[in-house]
C-alpha cells in the first residue's frame, strides 16, 4: 500500500513589478531556491493550509489563493508518494520575514539564474507560471 503525503506550493507574485516570492532553502532536504509551502495537517482545509504555510515562511497573509496545477513526487523511498497542490496568489499583505526554513527573497525572472535551484525546480515553475505575463527563463 503506498502512503500519500499530501503538501502544497504557492507562488505569491507582483505581477506590477514582475517579481515573484521565493524562498532559499537551506535544509538539506530540499535545498536551493524554491517557493513557499510545506505539509498539509491531518484534517487541516487544503486552503487554510496554504494560508498557514505561506504566513509560517514568510510573514505574508494571503488570500485567495488560485489552485493550478498537481505535481507528485515518488524519489523519498519506496511505498510513498507526495502530491503537492500548486497555487498561486497576487493577493498579500503584511511584510516579508525569513523563517528557519531558509531566506525570503522577491526576485525578478532574471535574478534567479543566480541562485541555485531547489529539484524540480522548472518543472514547478512551468506550471505556477503559465498564464502571466511573466514567467522565469531557466
Amino acid at each position: 500500500m503506498e502512503e500519500i503525503i499530501l503538501t502544497n506550493m504557492c507562488l505569491v507574485y507582483d505581477n506590477d513589478n514582475k517579481r515573484a516570492l521565493f524562498l532559499l532553502r537551506t535544509k538539506s532536504d530540499w535545498p536551493g531556491l524554491t517557493l513557499p509551502g510545506g505539509h498539509i495537517e491531518e484534517k487541516e482545509d487544503l486552503l487554510d493550509a496554504v494560508k498557514r504555510e505561506v504566513y509560517e515562511e514568510t510573514g505574508l497573509n494571503i488570500s485567495h489563493p488560485e489552485l493550478v496545477g498537481v505535481y507528485s513526487w515518488t524519489n523519498f523511498g519506496p511505498h510513498r508518494r507526495d502530491l503537492t497542490l500548486l497555487y498561486r496568489t497576487s493577493n498579500y499583505e503584511g511584510e516579508i520575514n525569513s523563517s528557519s526554513e531558509g531566506k525570503v527573497i522577491w526576485l525578478t525572472m532574471d535574478e534567479i539564474k543566480k541562485y541555485p535551484l531547489s529539484n524540480d525546480f522548472s518543472v514547478l515553475t512551468d506550471i505556477l507560471f503559465q498564464g502571466l505575463s511573466f514567467r522565469p527563463n531557466i
